[in-house]
């Protein structure tokens, strides 16, 4: 606007001529118009980038989302496998644990069976007593260290066995994880194959919808031209529906037979309607026996 003042003031001190300023100012408009109109189809253009941008960003989302389940389900599987490998170590020292402890029972049931040899070597003589006295101790003392090396290596065992049920539990979620895992893979895959099909068949099938529109069309239009080539017939000005066709066919047909069951009359041996070579069948056949009962 500020510019067309300009233009109009301009045009009032350099032109004498009105005609003139109105030509510049109706230039003006028509540019402003065409200004205006690009800006609208600028605009209609931002805004289908717009929609296009956010279904791609959506897209774009959903596909994030499926990594990070992809990667969920990954880190699962690595702190599962992490797990089981420390099972597997506490395992393997309990083992040595329960190795140890039944070395050193074999030991202390070595050492009391010594001791057996040797109060029965000892069993004469003055510390007599004595040494039964220091056996019954010691022994005592043994019976005590195997009650309690006993008790420890039957929590040893209780803890081997909640550890190999825990170390199963886990392989048994590695291996869930797992299938899980493959069977998502194969219905993905199933589902892209099924798609994959899908437009292929869509494809055949409108292949073979036009193969078969273009057969129906070429075949009416046979009809239509046998139909209406007989003699007496008037072509037909308008597109005509399948039921007219009907008709017009029904109406040839009758008039056959009525002109064969006339000839039937007079005595004129003519072959049966119902016992005609296929071969005669065709439509140009078919056309010059409709006509030869008009000549």
């Amino acid at each position: 606007m500020v510019r067309q003042r300009d233009l109009r003031k301009e045009m009032e001190q350099k032109s004498p001529s009105k005609e003139v300023a109105e030509e510049v100012l109706s230039d003006v408009d028509a540019e402003r118009a065409f200004q205006e109109h690009s800006e609208a189809q600028e605009q209609a253009l931002m805004a289908k980038v717009t929609e296009l941008q956010k279904a791609n960003q959506e897209l774009c989302e959903e596909l994030q989302m499926a990594k990070n389940d992809h990667n969920m389900a990954t880190g699962a599987i690595s702190s599962l496998q992490r797990q089981l490998e420390i099972q597997e170590s506490q395992l393997r020292r309990t083992k040595s644990e329960k190795e140890t402890l039944q070395k050193e029972l074999r030991e202390r049931e070595n050492q009391l069976q010594a001791m057996s040899t040797k109060f029965c070597n000892l069993r004469e003589g003055r510390k007599h007593e004595e040494m039964m006295v220091t056996i019954e101790k010691e022994n005592c003392s043994l019976r005590q260290t195997v009650t309690k090396q006993e008790s420890k290596l039957a929590e040893q065992n209780k803890l081997i066995s909640e550890l190999q049920r825990t170390v199963s539990q886990l392989q048994a979620k590695v291996l869930v994880n797992e299938y899980h895992i493959r069977e998502q893979q194969r219905a993905q895959e199933a589902i892209q194959s099924q798609a994959d099909t899908l437009q292929h068949t869509e494809q055949q099938t409108k292949v073979a919808l036009q193969c078969l529109t273009s057969r129906f069309e070429r075949y009416r239009s046979k009809i239509i031209q046998a139909t209406f080539s007989t003699a007496g017939s008037k072509s037909p000005q308008a597109e005509l529906t399948d039921e007219e066709v009907l008709e017009a066919m029904q109406k040839i047909i009758n008039e056959r037979m009525e002109f064969h069951q006339m000839l039937k009359q007079k005595g004129v041996k003519v072959p049966s309607l119902y016992s005609l070579d296929p071969s005669t069948s065709s439509p140009t056949n078919s056309r010059s026996s409709r006509k030869s009962p008009l000549k």
